[in-house]
């Protein structure tokens, strides 16, 4: 990389960093002032806990203690979910800065073409968008639990046990349990019905708890006894092959869970859905939410590059202008490209597979991004 490339890459590298720490201690900042009683409360509950006096200055301090607790895990999803809008940013401050100073016209008097200044931010920008698939695939999966936690949670570094309200699985068995435990994902006092096509019951399966064994719950205690009146007794069972696994009654049990899950267990939960019945009307619902998460993570980074790539001749021009009124003409395209990736690749498309159907924002920018590349006057 020669030293112009160097310097471009390494202005809007800068001026990413910069994006991401302001918009960082913005959102931190709002929602400290929004929920301040919140988290103060949550810091005399803590030194209650601990049976001593929650002073003033104590309170301060876990007060910090507990924002910082609650929101360093939130900050590595947010730069998953604004790096888009940030690449683009970056880009109009990087551009403009370099037009302020005139050395786009320098490099143009030197025999150098605008496209450029405009390869070393499209080379950053595409590494910090690999940067953001390792976040996805290898961080936040580690930190699924803390990203479910609200203010009134912060300090608190588990999942906890909550009931399992009426959950229907793959085979449209339906499941009730008074406790589920998402950190070691056992089940206590678990009730399962099977139902006819009709949606009537016909066997009720009974255990006092139940642990996860790979493709269905091994049971203590289970019993299977017909609902119905009929010379069937009761027998015992120990085991209910299922595609409701720990993974599923977590993503179920907290809003957002499963946009934190990794590749390969989005894969495994997609596999345990087919292993059962995978032409039921649930199965299918099931499979085509997955994989529409799965692969619509790609077709957002895609979009976030091509949007970059649509706005980039707004500013990179041979005369000097107002970067104002640059950035006003390139705004409405930018957040219009930019949510059209986002919404396209989470909104269900009639009639078209998912797998299909989350990349229709990427077909639809990319020849307007080899458009608007090649009408740069350079």
């Amino acid at each position: 990389m020669k030293t112009l490339d160097r310097y471009i890459a390494k202005l809007y590298l800068t001026n990413v960093i910069a994006l991401l720490v302001i918009l960082a201690c913005f959102v931190v900042t709002i929602d400290f002032a929004l929920n301040v009683d919140r988290f103060v409360g949550r810091a005399q509950e803590i030194a209650h806990e601990q049976g001593q006096e929650p002073s003033t200055v104590r309170t301060a301090v876990v007060t910090v203690l507990l924002v910082a607790d609650l929101w360093w895990p939130r900050l590595l999803q947010l730069f998953n979910f604004v790096l888009g809008l940030i690449l683009t940013g970056a880009m109009g401050f990087t551009i403009s800065q370099l037009v302020r100073h005139r050395e786009l016209i320098a490099m143009l008097a030197s025999g150098q073409s605008l496209y450029r200044a405009a390869a070393p931010i499209l080379v950053v920008a595409t590494l910090l968008t690999g940067v953001q698939a390792l976040n996805q695939e290898f961080v936040l999966p580690q930190l699924a639990p803390l990203l479910t936690r609200d203010q009134g949670d912060a300090g608190i570094h588990e999942l906890g046990a909550a009931h399992v309200p009426l959950t229907r699985d793959g085979l449209g068995r339906v499941w009730y349990a008074s406790s589920f435990n998402a950190d070691d994902g056992t089940l206590e006092g678990l009730s399962v019905w099977e139902r006819d096509p009709q949606g009537r019951p016909t066997m009720r399966y009974s255990a006092d708890s139940a642990t996860w064994a790979g493709d269905g719950w091994d049971l203590v205690g289970g019993m299977a006894e017909p609902v119905a009146e009929t010379r069937q007794t009761a027998q015992p069972i120990d085991h209910i092959v299922t595609n409701l696994d720990p993974t599923q009654l977590r993503a179920r049990r907290f809003q957002g869970y499963a946009q934190s899950l990794s590749w390969r267990q989005i894969g495994q939960m997609l596999r345990a859905v087919e292993t059962l019945d995978p032409d039921s009307p649930r199965s299918k619902a099931d499979r085509d939410r997955l994989e529409r998460i799965r692969w619509g993570r790609i077709s957002v980074m895609l979009a976030s590059l091509l949007s970059l790539a649509v706005t980039m001749p707004f500013f990179l021009q041979k005369t000097p202008g107002s970067a104002i009124l640059r950035a006003l003409r390139c705004a409405p395209v930018a957040i219009i490209a930019l949510m059209g990736g986002v919404l396209g690749a989470s909104a269900p498309i009639p009639g078209v597979a998912p797998t299909i159907g989350v990349f229709l924002p990427v077909l639809i920018l990319l020849p307007i991004a080899l458009a608007s590349i090649s009408s740069v006057k350079t």
